[in-house]
């Protein structure tokens, strides 16, 4: 008689195109690592076969304050997968506050004022556009949902249940292969208003800024999930897979954004000066300039948002500036620097000595 022989299984490996995905992401988006697992899990269940034909792969409801990345996750995902940060299907919420504006979506039903000049957004055309083999998927982002108008929550019910929808002209659109993500920023105030009050701070060091700790943290994601049940009804709720909190990005996590911002300028800079012949023009930020672009562009409550712009008004068009009036070219090296006293950061041409 044979003898049975039982092996432990480890059911969280993940496959190499999953692991890879997910390093990726965690390349290009700095914490939230919560966010990522979940969307990185949904994208192993489709590799296996084992999504549900009823239903998308998964309903995603991302809450947090302005800053912390929602968009950034469901933008990046897209490029990670189809190599383009455009490669998915964006609906912006604020512009469907009136129930009307809902034709703009599915397109107006025959008979209708507008039938043959209202083109729908959703057809399953514009769903599968960026579907390949390898990847036999589509995003779909339902950007800052809670500005939308209440049309809008009762049309996404039937797409978060059945992965249907029915358009103006009956034609049927199927989501059965996408992912579906919510962003708000429901609760944001709540959680401004326990961060101020400097709940669950560990205390600063010397010339160190104040993090977050695990039970503030805590505090936050019941703050925003209170909100968010409070303004949707619970037949919406019930239909969402996920609902992630994205936490505020503390001071190391916001220097890791500078560095990937940097990092991005600095590979502008090698594609417009690329000529194969000669090294491009390279800076370096001193740690006073570092300091003055993370102080304008980001701070504990509203994150990382307007460090794009202070870096392009501080950073690219200076360096624009010099370039377009040739005070450096290819192979220099500038220094970034802040100097008490001087507006602005400085530009220094760092003198490279030959051998």
């Amino acid at each position: 008689m044979a003898t049975a022989v039982r092996v432990v299984l480890n059911p969280q490996r993940r496959s190499p195109q999953a692991a890879a995905l997910l390093e990726t992401l965690q390349a290009r988006v700095i914490g939230q690592r919560q966010a990522l697992e979940r969307v990185v899990d949904t994208y192993q269940t489709l590799l296996a076969g084992l999504n549900s034909r009823q239903r998308p792969l998964a309903n995603f409801l991302f809450l947090g304050p302005t800053g912390s990345g929602k968009t950034h996750v469901v933008e990046t995902l897209a490029e990670a997968l189809f190599h383009s940060p455009q490669a998915l299907i964006k609906v912006d919420c604020a512009e469907f506050q009136h129930s009307h504006e809902i034709a703009k979506l599915v397109g107006s039903p025959p008979g209708y004022l507008g039938h043959r000049e209202t083109h729908p957004v959703l057809t399953q055309e514009a769903i599968d556009q960026h579907q390949t083999p390898e990847v036999p998927m589509s995003l779909v982002l339902f950007d800052e949902i809670e500005k939308a108008s209440d049309a809008l929550w009762q049309l996404l019910l039937g797409i978060l249940d059945k992965a249907t929808l029915t358009l103006g002209d009956n034609r049927h659109v199927s989501f059965a292969r996408c992912m579906i993500f919510l962003t708000s920023n429901l609760g944001a105030g709540e959680m401004q208003s326990l961060m101020q009050a400097g709940l669950g701070f560990a205390p600063a060091g010397a010339g160190q800024e104040a993090t977050l700790t695990g039970s503030v943290r805590h505090r936050l994601e019941a703050a925003a999930v209170a909100a968010a049940k409070r303004k949707f009804s619970p037949e919406f709720f019930n239909r969402l897979d996920h609902v992630v909190v994205f936490q505020p990005l503390d001071a190391a996590q916001l220097e890791q954004v500078l560095d990937l911002e940097l990092n991005a300028v600095q590979a502008r800079l090698a594609e417009t000066q690329a000529d194969g012949k000669q090294e491009p023009v390279q800076f370096r930020c001193t740690p006073a300039a570092r300091a003055a672009l993370l102080g304008e562009g980001t701070d504990l409550k509203f994150g990382a948002r307007h460090l794009k712009r202070a870096i392009e008004r501080r950073l690219v068009t200076p360096l624009a500036s010099l370039l377009a009036t040739h005070q450096v070219g290819n192979c220099d090296r500038i220094v970034v620097d802040s100097i008490a006293g001087v507006e602005g950061l400085s530009f220094l041409r760092e003198a490279v000595a030959r051998r």
